[in-house]
């Protein structure tokens, strides 16, 4: 109780929304790096196929960028007990020399797998440790109040830049070659370095951390996340549903490039036009909430996203992956800020980084294996056999959702 009466107070004086500059610029930063994102989306795939011709190895880099999930409860230990501002821009700034380093190497023709393999683990654990700060600031940014509201517009941002980013990504590289799309994403990382330096984010006073303390931390992040039913079930459900848009996503530009034999521009546009419906299912979500529950809505949403992925793969006209490549990033887009949102609201504040920290370790953990797993089934068999299976996976893990538990969040 005297935890959530600290975490109100700690709002008091954060402005209201309209005002709050520090917030739309902590967004206006997020545009810019998922505009990045979306560029490296493509790029990275192409990189791969083009040195070594095997989709196998792209599920490889797919899992070495997933495997840092494994230090999620450190990075909550991180992100609640030292400065998160400081921690921003040294993951901001590291994301930045690396992948500039692969882009310049890749267009000077000296790229090799091994340094691929290399910068994917290492941009892998500054992702999950700069998400984790991210996530337990931005209650610190906003009033409690505001929070489903700015969750929803970060993630239809997001979506803003899917819209955008694929194809002026397609078309780009297709003029140059995919060294310039992860130039692109790599200065996008220096745009949030400077985003972040402009944030005025309330540091937590550094503390010694012995290996004791670390331990007790990391327990007491996962005991609280077991025993608030809502966060426990809503983490399951995303475990297997995260497994099977896995095996979807680490495929997928594979897919419709060699499967489908879509060129780069054309798998630009398809990911943009995508991009529009889901910006309406992020911004969606403020509205739905008012009318039915957490709990129907993310039943729903998994439903049809896991329908989108098995009809993805099983049908080659581009309308009709467009129809459903909407489908999918719409459902996806009005997961996102649910999940987040219930999380923030549960969380006490001495918790966030933790929570979210061991809500990831426990969605994400089978990330690199599902990644590995549909290098295997693609090289043995199609990718559609891989994008019909990651569908279903996520079709059976909706019904989670439907515990009781999460019909009082």
């Amino acid at each position: 109780m005297e935890d959530s009466v600290a975490h109100d107070d700690s709002r008091k004086k954060v402005p209201e929304l309209k005002r709050n500059y520090p917030v739309f610029r902590l967004i206006g930063g997020n545009v810019v790096s998922f505009f990045g994102d979306q560029v490296y989306l493509i790029a990275l795939p192409l990189i791969v196929l083009a040195i070594t011709g095997s989709p196998f190895k792209m599920g490889v880099v797919a899992a070495l960028e997933r495997l840092p999930i494994l230090i999620q409860p450190f990075t909550g230990v991180l992100a609640d007990h030292f400065n998160r501002k400081k921690i921003l821009f040294l993951c901001d700034f590291g994301r930045f020399l690396l992948i500039g380093a692969l882009g310049v190497l890749y267009i000077m023709d000296q790229l090799l797998i091994w340094e691929v393999y290399t910068a994917a683990f290492m941009v892998g654990v500054l992702t999950q440790i700069y998400h984790t700060s991210q996530f337990a600031s931005i209650p610190k940014l906003v009033q409690r109040k505001d929070l489903q509201f700015v969750n929803a517009i970060n993630t239809g941002i997001l979506q803003t830049a899917v819209f955008v980013a694929p194809g002026l990504g397609g078309i780009l590289i297709s003029v140059f070659n995919p060294g310039v799309g992860l130039m692109i994403n790599s200065l996008s990382f220096l745009v949030g370095c400077l985003v972040v330096l402009s944030l005025d984010i309330e540091s937590n006073e550094p503390k010694e951390m012995s290996s004791s303390k670390v331990v007790a931390d990391i327990k007491e992040g996962f005991k609280f996340v077991i025993k608030e039913k809502p966060l426990l079930y809503t983490n399951l459900a995303m475990l297997f549903s995260i497994f099977g848009t896995t095996l979807f996503l680490t495929m997928l530009v594979v897919h419709l490039k060699a499967t489908v034999g879509l060129d780069t521009v054309l798998i630009g546009y398809l990911f943009s036009i995508g991009g529009v419906s889901a910006i309406v299912g992020a911004f969606m979500t403020s509205v739905l909430t008012r009318y039915f529950s957490y709990r129907s809505i993310l039943f729903f949403a998994g439903v049809i996203g896991g329908g989108s992925i098995v009809a993805f793969g099983l049908y080659d006209a581009f309308v009709w992956l467009v129809i459903m490549n909407a489908l999918g990033t719409i459902s996806a887009a009005m997961l996102n800020p649910c999940i987040v949102t219930i999380r923030q609201k549960l969380s006490p504040d001495h918790l966030l980084g933790r929570v979210q920290a061991t809500s990831r370790f426990m969605t994400w953990i089978l990330m690199p294996v599902s990644a590995v797993i549909a290098g295997m089934i693609s090289e043995q068999f199609s990718t559609t056999v891989t994008l019909f299976l990651g569908g279903i996976i996520a079709i059976l893990a909706s019904f989670i959702y439907l515990h009781p538990s999460l019909k009082f969040v």
